[in-house]
């Protein structure tokens, strides 16, 4: 009872810091205004108390001294109209100036599904190039733009009071990309200052230039886990359990006809081409959540796997069925732990038949959402703290700042499935999701690069290496 009054007392504390970050955030840009008016105000006085002085001392104010004293006492009902017309006149043209700095520095935003029916109707006709060439001309214009005003905003803010700049470079760091960032806004965020870099994180970019590193280099080190029989070697050295698996390929005119096995293409991602068999006559297609009547028309939908591309090539194994319940014959759902060098960040559970579902955890056991799959979310089981902390010291071991960790959930704990260095569709989370999971990414990295220059050794992931070395 009292650790749920804790609970509580933490939640309100927390709300009401949430509260008062907002009430200071509303308060600074209020500030930020009314001192921007009153310098604007105090110009305008005094390019006004300028002209005066100067008309005032104009030939023409002392020659029609005697003239202004008759209009004043007949016309200053017109003139206080006129003004009343100028003002709003000015007001209108205020609002249009503003109109048309908007159209022409921002585009609308169009429905992808429009856009993709756009871009099919210009390569059908063969012009799909000279769109692109377009477009991306007036993208890098478009960007060029953004990026001049942002900095240009971020200057004028340069020797500002440190509330102010605290709440604008956060801002104007959000709306540029990383490569953008002009130096003396980094410079604030490593002063006594304190600007938030977190903007500039971005678990997408890291990505991006992990596989940029891979192409420069030739290899990483999580890349040689990306084989499924070497993960299962390393794997089993941290004494992990792994499904038992075929110890040949075969093409899919070889497949040996039994019972309680997965059948899997070597180089598949996605649960493409991956099919479980009960019994010769109770099969089912995991990506299609399907049943299939028996192996003949198995070999037929595998054949369409190679010819349609989702399988690469007609080279396949097969393991041990993982059930998450077998008296029920219920397919193991897919645990897959995001893992930056020794953290879980995100889970996401999978429940694939008999249709596909996902559910994203974090690691202190949170359900929330990422941007990918929102169309498809459950209410999933989640993971033991245990489990996570095994997720946790297998990414330790490895020498890469991420990596996910692929379970399959039995009816005795996880099996490991595989690990795979690039995720699929890592672009899709969202802008949130992204800057969380890059944070991690840096984090990782600078913890990797500091553990190696202390001469941390890697010896289940060094002797892996050393054995496949030898048997080349």
């Amino acid at each position: 009872m009292n650790e749920e009054n804790d609970n509580q007392i933490d939640v309100q504390k927390s709300l009401a810091s949430i509260e008062r970050e907002r009430d200071n955030e509303e308060l600074i840009k209020r500030l930020i205004k009314t001192e921007a008016a009153i310098k604007k105000a105090e110009a305008d006085i005094k390019n006004s108390e300028k002209q005066i002085q100067h008309i005032e001392k104009s030939k023409t104010w002392k020659q029609t001294a005697s003239i202004r004293k008759v209009l004043h006492t007949n016309q200053e009902p017109q003139i206080a109209n006129l003004e009343k017309e100028i003002a709003s006149i000015h007001h209108e043209l205020s609002g249009a100036k503003e109109m048309i700095n908007s159209l022409k520095i921002a585009t609308a935003k169009l429905d992808y599904n429009h856009l993709w029916r756009m871009a099919k109707e210009k390569k059908d006709e063969g012009t799909l190039i000279e769109l692109m060439e377009d477009v991306i001309e007036q993208k890098q214009t478009y960007d060029e733009n953004y990026n001049h005003l942002l900095k240009a905003a971020a200057r004028l803010f340069m020797n500002e009071k440190k509330a102010y700049k605290q709440l604008v470079y956060p801002k104007l760091l959000s709306g540029l990309k990383v490569e953008d960032i002009p130096e003396f806004m980094i410079r604030s965020g490593l002063s006594e200052e304190e600007i938030s870099l977190k903007p500039a994180s971005s678990y997408r970019a890291s990505l991006n230039m992990r596989m940029r590193e891979h192409q420069l280099i030739g290899t990483l080190p999580e890349m040689l886990l990306d084989d499924k029989k070497l993960a299962y070697r390393f794997m089993n050295r941290l004494n992990i359990r792994t499904p038992e698996v075929s110890d040949r390929s075969y093409t899919l005119e070889e497949i040996p006809e039994k019972n309680g096995i997965a059948i899997k293409p070597i180089d598949g991602a996605g649960a493409r081409g991956v099919y479980l068999v009960y019994t010769n006559n109770d099969i089912i297609d995991i990506k299609q959540s399907k049943t299939i009547a028996n192996w003949q028309v198995l070999r037929k939908n595998m054949e369409r796997d190679i010819e349609s591309g989702r399988v690469s090539r007609n080279e396949w194994f097969t393991e041990e069925l993982i059930l998450e319940d077998r008296d029920n014959k219920v397919p193991a759902r897919d645990i897959k732990f995001y893992c930056f060098y020794g953290k879980v960040a995100l889970i996401l559970e999978i429940v694939r038949y008999p249709e596909i579902k996902y559910c994203w955890w974090t690691a202190s056991g949170e359900r929330i959402g990422t941007g990918k799959y929102d169309e498809s979310l459950f209410k999933g089981k989640g993971v033991t703290n245990a489990e996570v902390e095994i997720a946790k010291a297998i990414s330790a071991e490895i020498p890469s700042p991420f990596i996910r960790i692929d379970f399959l959930r039995s009816d005795e704990g996880l099996v490991f499935g595989e690990f795979t260095p690039k995720p699929g569709n890592y672009d899709e989370f969202d802008n949130p999701t992204d800057k969380w999971l890059g944070d991690y990414f840096i984090e990782a990295q600078g913890r990797l690069t500091n553990d190696l220059i202390n001469g941390k050794e890697f010896i289940h992931y060094t002797n892996l290496e050393a054995d496949v070395h030898t048997r080349d």
